[in-house]
């Protein structure tokens, strides 16, 4: 180069675009491991569904979710090292449990049947049986502080977290740096269960036009969906989609589905929640999707099958003050 002068000028100017990119490479990066935040959202499939309003203070992002995985199976939330979340909520089942009651780390029963996980992205109206959870990341800390269930403290579960660098590390990526406390823990565990998703039954594919229903499957569809009608007994529907219905096969509210009588009602439902008397025996009304891998049901697991679900709206619904009226006719006809 002719003007030595201007060469080295350059390799200063150079040097100096290197450092500064270099600087900003850490500036990213958080306490200097390399490891750094990354909100790059999660793609939630959603088939046909209507976009879930996700809460604006969590959104999905990949590394939020993973987060949220691991806390799912992590042994160390409870209190012995025995239990997680999966092992009452278990994927092959559609995240529940096959007992009617689930038993916790000191072999004591719960109180209800552990309900299904899945689509939590489209529930409205509260968590738990009884709604007694406003938001999923309240729902996510609760079994784990259950002296029934995981019967642990929040407070030992960070400490135990914290001596895991994977976890350090994870809580960086997902959160920006590596403090662990239990907001997060719930944020991280609302962003996977939200994160679980059906979708893609053959009755959604056949809502696509995509499969087809055989003779069986038809005559069921017509029941579900078609009105109780005792006068004309042949075209009569068995009106299951009065409480089962939208995509999700549920109606976001609390029913008494007529399991018992005032006097053999064992348990109040709703009512401890909300202090009302009229939501005695009320429980929240549940989705249909994955129906054969959940069993037993009800709030109380009290049917092993399906054909007893049936038999009940047949022939054994009680009479109550807070029966859902829909059912009263049935039951009187």
């Amino acid at each position: 180069m002719k003007n030595p002068n201007l060469f080295k000028g350059l390799i200063v100017i150079v040097t100096c675009c290197v450092f500064f990119q270099s600087c900003q490479k850490d500036a990213d990066s958080v306490e200097g491991n390399g490891i750094a935040y990354d909100d790059k959202p999660y793609q939630l499939e959603i088939g046909n569904f209507e976009p879930p309003v996700i809460a604006s203070d969590n959104k999905l992002t990949v590394e939020g979710v993973k987060l949220g995985r691991m806390l799912f199976y992590e042994r160390k939330l409870s209190a012995n090292q025995t239990q997680s979340c999966a092992s009452c909520h278990r994927q092959e089942h559609a995240f529940t449990d096959t007992n009617r009651f689930s038993l916790g780390i000191r072999g004591l029963r719960g109180h209800r049947n552990a309900m299904a996980i899945f689509n939590m992205a489209w529930n409205t109206n509260e968590f738990f049986w009884d709604g007694r959870a406003s938001l999923l990341r309240h729902l996510a800390l609760i079994p784990i502080q259950d002296p029934l269930e995981m019967d642990e403290t929040l407070g030992n579960v960070i400490n135990k977290l914290k001596g895991e660098e994977a976890y350090r590390n994870q809580f960086i990526r997902a959160f920006g740096n590596a403090e662990i406390t239990d907001d997060k823990i719930a944020l991280a565990l609302e962003q996977f269960m939200n994160s679980i998703v059906s979708v893609n039954s053959k009755y959604d594919r056949f809502e696509n036009g995509t499969a087809q229903l055989n003779s069986i499957e038809e005559r069921g569809r017509y029941l579900f969906f078609a009105e109780f009608n005792p006068s004309f007994p042949s075209l009569s529907g068995a009106d299951c989609a009065h409480c089962h219905s939208t995509r999700n096969f549920e109606n976001d509210r609390y029913l008494n589905n007529a399991l018992d009588n005032d006097a053999d009602m064992k348990d109040n439902g709703r009512m401890d929640v909300t202090n009302n008397p009229n939501d005695k025996g009320k429980f929240k009304v549940t989705s249909l999707r994955n129906i054969e891998l959940t069993a037993p049901y009800m709030h109380d697991g009290r049917f092993r099958t399906l054909e007893e679900v049936v038999e009940h709206y047949n022939s054994g619904m009680k009479n109550s003050s807070t029966i859902d009226p829909t059912l009263i006719y049935p039951l009187n006809s």
